[in-house]
């Protein structure tokens, strides 16, 4: 006679024996419904192979490489803060403030001349006050986190240097008025204010956390005083009905639109867009983002410029976004000229990897000894 002593052992009284009783599992794991069986970093992986694999051929492995591996930082410095010490800091590490130094390193143009009815050329940044220090070509040293002045201001802001260009291709002059349509978490905004030169800066992300963050950068980094809203306005808004509801025309005018922001997507699992909950909104970025860079030339003034940029690769985001947003503005009979920034890149060429000549605006490529980016610029002139 077998007694059952527990669900998986039974003691047998005949032969004073107890053994083990195997079970089925009746119920099987639904992996499918429960887990994922990539996570999205990978997902992402395999789509960048897939998309940018032909479209950059023989340059993709390296910036491949590149995109998997730290990124390099530079160092904003913050002009409202003391920082004479500071700059003599860097300059013993081997820094240097690749903006100051751009003059010595001028080469001449190469490549076809841009067709005249499509492009007019841009002026370089002959004069800037931004600073932005990186460590030299191949150094993977990294900054100390930056500490308070005698006023509390923190003395640097560690971002992406590539991320300073579309800022200095904006090229904003002093008295100017300056949207910044998509402006968290602050590190442009921050850019912007360097220049001192801008009149009137309106900071606007559609994101509450964002834009918290933006207020916090700035509060960090700029003098009360020069937080007014008569000269800095911070706002969460829907930047695509812009002109719907602000009839405020600008100077210059920042597109840095949200994008599948390549470098996070390989790298962080937290607020990955390639979560499979969020492939409609991924699928939707190329027309939120033409939304957005149509708005913003709407809001820039005849004769003044948008700067459109992204943190991606994709010519879906990049240059397919200007073509779709020129051509609905011409519909409406806003004529917008592509200027040439081919002049602008050279400038800042031995800092860097810049993608050969794309036909629509620059991109910075990541490369492992000058792992920036990606970064994707275009600016645009309103004519009328």
């Amino acid at each position: 006679m077998a007694v059952k002593l527990s669900p998986r052992f039974v003691f047998n009284q005949t032969k004073n024996t107890t053994f083990f009783l195997q079970r089925r599992n009746r119920v099987k794991t639904k992996w499918a419904g429960t887990r994922p069986k990539l996570p999205s970093t990978a997902l992402a992986l395999q789509h960048f192979d897939a998309v940018y694999g032909p479209q950059l051929g023989d340059l993709w492995p390296s910036v491949r490489i590149g995109l998997l591996c730290e990124k390099k930082y530079g160092a904003l410095i913050n002009n409202f803060a003391s920082n004479a010490d500071l700059i003599s800091a860097f300059h013993s590490q081997g820094c240097r403030d690749f903006i100051s130094s751009r003059h010595s390193h001028q080469t001449p143009l190469e490549g076809p001349p841009p067709e005249p009815e499509l492009l007019h050329q841009t002026p370089a940044p002959l004069s800037s006050r931004i600073q932005c220090f990186v460590f030299p070509r191949g150094d993977i040293s990294r900054f100390k986190p930056a500490r308070p002045d005698s006023e509390r201001l923190l003395t640097y802001y560690l971002l992406d240097a590539a991320s300073v260009l579309p800022v200095l291709a904006l090229d904003v002059q002093s008295g100017q008025s300056v949207l910044d349509l998509c402006a968290g978490p602050g590190g442009k905004t921050l850019a912007l204010l360097q220049t001192q030169a801008v009149r009137f800066l309106w900071a606007n992300d559609l994101s509450g956390s964002r834009t918290a963050r933006l207020r916090r950068t700035l509060q960090s980094y700029v003098p009360k005083e020069l937080l007014t809203e008569d000269r800095v306005l911070i706002t969460s808004l829907d930047g695509r009905q812009w002109t719907d509801n602000y009839k405020h025309e600008f100077d210059k005018v920042l597109v840095d639109v949200p994008c599948t922001t390549d470098r996070h997507s390989v790298m962080e699992e937290d607020n990955n867009i390639f979560k499979r909950s969020r492939t409609k909104e991924r699928q939707m970025l190329p027309s939120l983002q033409t939304e957005l860079l149509l708005a913003g030339i709407k809001a820039t003034r005849p004769g003044g410029d948008v700067l459109y940029s992204t943190c991606s690769l994709s010519q879906l985001q990049n240059q397919c976004v200007v073509d779709r947003a020129v051509s609905e503005a011409q519909q409406m009979d806003i004529t917008v000229k592509v200027q040439d920034l081919s002049g602008f890149v050279q400038l800042f060429s031995d800092t860097f990897h810049f993608a050969p000549r794309p036909p629509v605006g620059e991109l910075v490529l990541p490369h492992l000894c000058e792992n920036f980016g990606p970064i994707y610029m275009c600016k645009l002139t309103r004519m009328n």
